[in-house]
């Protein structure tokens, strides 16, 4: 699990920062109902610093919020995996694709954090 949890702290810094540094990047990720796409990319750079914060100082709320964080921008990825079906890059649509099934472990490592008494 220690393992899992480093790979969560260093996948939610780097995204959060990225997303806070260059968040016209992440543009083009969002599905195109929702609303304020740029303050959204702001609002998830933020919690995901503050998820890879929390896990980094042993918080047990932090494992919550990251599941929580985790699930929220699902619904993205998945859109985001069927908007690049009709692409021709075939990098881009194996990346869109694992994505989604790489976020259940990372979910499920977030809830066993929480939920442990934090050894890691």
């Amino acid at each position: 699990m220690k393992i899992a949890i480093w790979i969560l702290i260093f996948a939610f810094s780097a995204s959060g920062i990225l997303h806070l540094v260059n968040p016209e990047a992440f543009l083009w990720l969002m599905p195109p109902w929702l609303p304020e796409p740029l303050a959204l990319i702001y609002i998830s750079g933020i919690f995901e610093l503050v998820c890879a914060a929390g896990l980094l100082f042993k918080q047990r709320w932090a494992g919550w919020l990251s599941a929580l964080v985790l699930l929220a921008i699902w619904p993205a990825n998945i859109w985001y995996a069927f908007s690049v079906l009709e692409s021709e890059n075939i990098g881009l649509i194996i990346t869109a694709w694992l994505r989604l099934p790489l976020q259940v472990p990372l979910i499920y490592y977030s809830v066993k954090f929480a939920q442990s008494k934090i050894s890691t």
